[in-house]
């Protein structure tokens, strides 16, 4: 990719940053006379007509549509949370540098790994090379969206992925029933008929978030002394560190995005080979409102309960199996087999101390997962508990670099490798990549002999 196009690819960012600051700014206006804001798409859209065309340097009206209609969405999903009682939700007043830009099917070229994006009337065509094939073919490309993550450029490929077709008597049966328990240490934990289970490991993203905390506040004391104060323009040594910053952060991103992606697969490949049609994912974000300390609310916004539950869910759709949300409280608490209360054990393992049952705490509470009804309902009477007998175990996040016995401890005071990486050297040249829903992220970055 050449500077100039690098150059054309960030201008087009910040002009769909104009639009979004013009369009705060048009509803501040309003708001001084009091009158009803510009909210819907189609008021947003007869307010770019009227602007005129080249208004934005060289993004194009469809661009910039895809812009209005993204403020749109915002503002909407902001006041339906408001509306059911969410006061903690805001309406988007905040003004961006670089907005995500959107074309759909028709108006841009793809040709192998070239593209051609879009741009206003009367100036050049802008053709990119992308770093890998598109994985869809073109006629299943259904949109593309140019966004800057961590300081690098990214087009977003969006494409129309048919169901599986399964041969007569080998899809998945709806009469086959698995409970998923979704959580920290397993990400998932599977209980299907027959007593079959499945573990899912992921304890490699965890280590990635500790070591990533670790990093950066070494980074973070290496350079306070030297960071500028409120008001003051950094140095060119700082701009450096800051754009070595976001793609550190860009990069533990697209790891953990990576391994809930294989995490997600795994049970989705568990399930096809099981035949199992209806999967019971218990919903634990009621616990996000509950305060647990400094240390536990840092690992529940690690935990992103909403990605994992629509990569689960997405993939799950491609596979022809169907997905039902089900109240999960309870489930590591109450024995299967007895059905009395249990005290929360320390460990991994579930001892009933009335009736002497002994389990896996998360394959257990999947089990009661299977038995309760779509809509949060309470468990079903008298159906029948069935108990795991043969637990398969899977690990996530096997690509991460630093996992096994190598992985540092990060209570060791820093030094070497980390001093290193604080004082940063200069950045590499952004590049412009692809990237598909469902494997979002998935591009390994290795590092550097000596980097951490």
């Amino acid at each position: 990719m050449t500077s100039g196009q690098w150059r054309r690819c960030f201008g087009l960012l910040r002009s769909a940053g104009d639009v979004w600051a013009c369009v705060l700014e048009a509803n501040a206006w309003r708001r001084r006379r009091r009158d009803t804001p510009l909210t819907s798409y189609q008021e947003l859209c007869r307010e770019l007509s009227a602007s005129g065309p080249g208004t934005f340097a060289e993004l194009d009206t469809t661009g910039a549509r895809s812009v209005l209609r993204r403020f749109s969405d915002a503002w909407f999903a902001a006041a339906k949370r408001r509306k059911a009682g969410d006061v903690s939700a805001r309406f988007p007043r905040r003004r961006r540098g670089l907005v995500p830009v959107r074309w759909y099917h028709g108006t841009f070229t793809l040709d192998g790994r070239r593209v051609r994006i879009p741009t206003a009337r009367g100036t050049r065509p802008l053709w990119v090379r992308l770093a890998r094939e598109v994985p869809y073919p073109a006629e299943q490309v259904r949109s593309i969206t140019l966004l800057c993550e961590g300081g690098r450029l990214f087009l977003d490929v969006t494409a129309e992925v048919p169901i599986t077709v399964y041969p007569p008597g080998e899809g998945p049966d709806p009469a086959r029933v698995a409970g998923v328990d979704v959580g920290i240490i397993h990400p998932f934990a599977v209980a299907g008929p027959g007593g079959e289970a499945l573990l899912v490991s992921g304890r490699a993203i965890r280590a990635e978030h500790r070591m990533h905390l670790a990093d950066s506040k070494a980074r973070r004391r290496a350079v306070a002394r030297r960071a500028p104060k409120p008001g003051q323009r950094g140095s060119r040594r700082w701009r450096k560190y800051r754009v070595r910053v976001r793609r550190v952060e860009g990069r533990h991103r697209r790891r953990v995005r990576q391994a809930q992606h294989e995490a997600a697969r795994t049970v989705i490949t568990w399930a096809v080979n099981q035949r199992v049609g209806v999967l019971k994912v218990g919903d634990p974000r009621g616990v996000l409102d509950l305060p647990s300390g400094r240390r536990h609310n840092l690992r529940l916004r690690q935990w992103q309960i909403g990605r994992l539950l629509q990569i689960l869910a997405d993939k799950a759709t491609l596979a022809g199996i169907t997905v039902h949300l089900v109240d999960e409280r309870g489930t590591s608490s109450t024995c299967p087999a007895c059905r009395k209360r249990v005290p929360k054990p320390r460990g991994r393992t579930l001892t009933c101390p009335h009736c002497q049952f002994s389990g896996h705490r998360d394959v257990v509470a999947a089990a009661s997962i299977a038995t309760r009804t779509p809509g949060g309902g309470p468990t079903t009477t008298g159906t029948h508990v069935v108990l795991p007998g043969v637990v398969t175990h899977r690990r996530a996040g096997r690509h991460l670099p630093g996992v096994g016995r190598s992985r540092r401890d990060p209570r060791r005071p820093p030094g070497g490798a980390r001093a290193r990486m604080a004082r940063c050297g200069p950045p590499h040249q952004p590049v412009v990549g692809s990237r598909s829903p469902n494997q979002r992220g998935s591009t390994t970055h290795h590092r550097k002999p000596g980097e951490r």
